[in-house]
């Protein structure tokens, strides 16, 4: 299977490249920068990549002619969700979550490719505590990110019958920034943390979510899913505790409320849960129990 992937160099793209070469498929990525790298380490060798500014209709439409993959992971985005409330940053959101989506969308249909598309749960509106089931329709997004987002779904949906929309939440993997690394590095040097309790939700582990979308691609089983790991809704509150737990750290973590907090310019769903029963249904394995994958995780992370 030929598979092109956008956004190799952030966390998700990152382990679909190796996980997809594991497998024996044909993987090419692309990204802003000019190489596929580790940002820890440096340029990793061995990789098709291609530099491409997805927002270039032609630039896109060329580089999938020539490549003519089977499956497209579109994976690249727009997710400093704060910054994305910014007037002067909407129009940058737009091309990169929505008309780099609708590009892709346009060419995927022209060469008959597979799209799988990375969602979120901020499509949402976030009130209540019952779960989002993958086909419901009751979209209120927040903020400027969540409306981009939806927009993107929109733009696959409309345009592609042969496509996967995944949302996913709470995600942390080895290349990238995300919320165990900055929390243990800030916990290594404070005394104590402030971390919100009551936004209720599941980590996701870009590594477990990997294996989950190959799995995907190499089915025709298209439409809707809700990825995270299993291991139940907990708060950021709860998953701070278990990461510092397992990793040794003894600082102190205060409980506050989204309101107390209060350093956030877009406003945060409160119910982030994503129902999945819908992957157990189609016949995919869902993820670990994300204990089991902060576990994973800190066991090849250095901070």
């Amino acid at each position: 299977m030929k598979a092109f992937i956008t956004g190799v160099n952030g966390q998700l793209g990152y382990d679909l490249m190796f996980e997809l070469q594991k497998r024996g498929h044909e993987p090419m990525g692309t990204d802003r920068g000019n190489a596929f790298c580790d940002i820890a380490s440096g340029v990793i060798q061995g990789f098709d990549y291609v530099p491409l500014d997805l927002t270039d209709f032609e630039s896109v439409a060329n580089t999938i002619r020539r490549f003519q993959p089977d499956v497209v992971f579109h994976c690249a985005a727009w997710t400093n969700v704060d910054a994305a409330e910014d007037q002067e940053n909407q129009k940058a959101v737009r091309a990169i979550n929505v008309d780099a989506t609708l590009n892709i969308a346009h060419v995927c249909r022209e060469t008959g490719s597979k799209m799988v598309y990375l969602s979120t749960d901020y499509v949402f509106g976030g009130e209540g505590d019952q779960p989002w089931e993958p086909d419901d329709k009751c979209f209120a997004p927040l903020n400027a990110y969540g409306k981009s987002k939806l927009d993107g779904e929109l733009a696959v949906s409309e345009t592609l019958d042969k496509f996967y929309i995944v949302r996913t939440a709470w995600v942390f993997g080895h290349n990238g920034k995300n919320f165990v690394k900055t929390m243990i590095r800030v916990g290594k040097t404070h005394d104590s943390v402030r971390v919100v309790n009551d936004q209720i939700g599941t980590p996701t582990y870009t590594h477990d979510l990997a294996r989950l979308l190959v799995d995907m691609a190499e089915t025709d089983r298209y439409g809707f899913y809700h990825a995270t790991n299993e291991g139940g809704y907990i708060s950021w509150y709860d998953f701070c505790k278990e990461f510092y737990r397992q990793y040794g750290l003894n600082t102190e973590i205060i409980p506050v409320s989204t309101e107390e907090y209060g350093l956030s310019k877009a406003l945060r769903p409160h119910n982030s849960r994503l129902a999945k029963q819908k992957l157990v249904e189609s016949g995919f394995q869902p993820l670990q129990p994300w204990q089991d994958a902060v576990a994973e995780y800190l066991k090849g992370e250095e901070f």
